[in-house]
């Protein structure tokens, strides 16, 4: 309990001795090697974040808090056939968590399994219909399909839920100006400008090639 109080101050290192201290006096607690993980990924610390992911599985397989945990980190990695594996797994234990499925849709998706990932994506959309993780995902996807109206549909819905976050205006941008439609595409720019005026850079090069031919890129990350 003080060890997530220090986790929900961001005092990461102070969480991490009172999640060891749980670990020492239990060693079979596997949501305390678990926590002790996620504090270790949020300093970056993949090497010792992973050996805890799997002292938890040692101690529980079945523990799919740990099989994400490494996921994620091989998915931040850019190990994706790992990544999958590891969400794969997790979900194997919690099929109806709308938010596994659409972690394992992703690193489908960077695996190049474009249809299954949309698969995958669905069965998201099954459990909680307005995930805009999934949204997001799915938009990102019609993109490499080269279906921007598609996309476009996808981030509306995102910035229904996330009115205020910056990159689903400006990516919403980058497809209006994928459908001829600069006028619209600069709105959304100057509304990510708005929200988020440290990313300026980006955005400006953004703004500043709006007449540019279209080249093809993906929806970038939310």
């Amino acid at each position: 309990v003080v060890g997530n109080c220090f986790s929900l101050q961001k005092e990461h290192e102070t969480a991490i001795t009172f999640f060891r201290r749980a670990i020492q006096l239990n060693p079979s607690y596997t949501y305390a090697h678990t926590l002790c993980g996620h504090e270790y990924t949020s300093n970056e610390d993949f090497e010792r974040a992973i050996a805890c992911y799997r002292d938890a599985i040692r101690v529980d397989c079945r523990h799919y808090n740990a099989w994400y945990g490494l996921g994620a980190i091989y998915f931040r990695q850019e190990k994706f056939d790992l990544a999958e594996y590891h969400f794969q797994r997790a979900l194997d234990i919690n099929s109806q968590s709308s938010v596994l499925h659409c972690h394992l849709g992703m690193a489908q998706h960077q695996n190049g399994k474009t249809m299954e990932a949309l698969d995958t994506l669905a069965g998201a959309f099954r459990l909680d219909p307005r995930n805009p993780q999934a949204h997001y995902q799915r938009a990102t996807i019609f993109m490499t399909l080269d279906r921007p109206q598609n996309a476009l549909s996808e981030l509306e819905k995102v910035r229904s839920a996330a009115p205020k976050e910056a990159s689903v205006h400006f990516n919403m941008g980058k497809v209006h100006k994928r459908l001829g439609q600069p006028a619209k595409a600069m709105r959304c720019f100057l509304t990510a400008l708005d929200l988020d005026p440290k990313d300026n850079n980006l955005i400006k090069a953004a703004m500043d090639r709006l007449d540019e031919p279209d080249v093809e890129e993906e929806v970038s990350v939310f």
